[in-house]
């Protein structure tokens, strides 16, 4: 796979540089065979939240076609959940993104987002949605990198309130909103 690349629009494209120690990296949907290391390298990446392990094998199997593992050497090192929300045809909400230490720096989760773009169950998305706490840097950095890929202005707004809706227990969740974007072209 190395220099092999994913269109988005017809003219940006992401490079695949996945030579780590000489492995391909390999992404495509979850099965429910991959939930437990999934769920491993949730554990192995704060400030993500774990989901139990039954959650991680309902991604790998009810939602599937809206998510994307990542491999290298067999080994999962990559990892993006996320669905259509109900009544909201053309968006897609991500949910979490992973990356094990030895594939960061290669731009895996903008090859797993657009992956899953990609995909025939994703036709017709036009904008994703994502919540990002305050203090999340990593994550803002990323999504902010994605808007620029895309194309697409970013919004947010809080929407998941510390004391209203954690009870205190989390920090508030902003909903931030990428697009509208030019649809990827689907795959089978």
């Amino acid at each position: 796979m190395p220099d092999e690349a994913t269109t988005i629009d017809g003219s940006d494209s992401v490079p695949d540089r996945s030579q780590t120690a000489g492995a391909a990296i390999q992404i495509g949907s979850p099965a429910a065979e991959d939930a437990a290391e999934i769920h491993a390298l949730i554990a192995a990446c704060p400030p993500l939240d774990t989901n139990s392990l039954y959650a991680n094998l309902i991604q790998c199997t009810h939602f599937s076609a809206s998510c994307a593992v990542a491999r290298m050497n067999g080994k999962v090192v990559g990892w993006i959940s996320g669905h259509r929300p109900p009544g909201k045809g053309d968006t897609y909400f991500l949910w979490q993104v992973a990356v094990h230490a030895d594939a960061r720096g290669q731009r895996l989760p903008r090859r797993m987002l657009a992956d899953i773009l990609s995909r025939r169950a994703q036709s017709g998305v036009s904008q994703i949605e994502t919540s990002i706490t305050r203090a999340n840097d990593a994550s803002w950095a990323l999504f902010r990198s994605v808007a620029g890929w895309l194309s697409a202005p970013l919004r947010e707004e809080p929407w998941f309130d510390r004391h209203r809706h954690f009870a205190g227990q989390h920090d508030t969740e902003f909903l931030v909103t990428i697009g509208p974007f030019q649809a990827p072209k689907a795959s089978g």
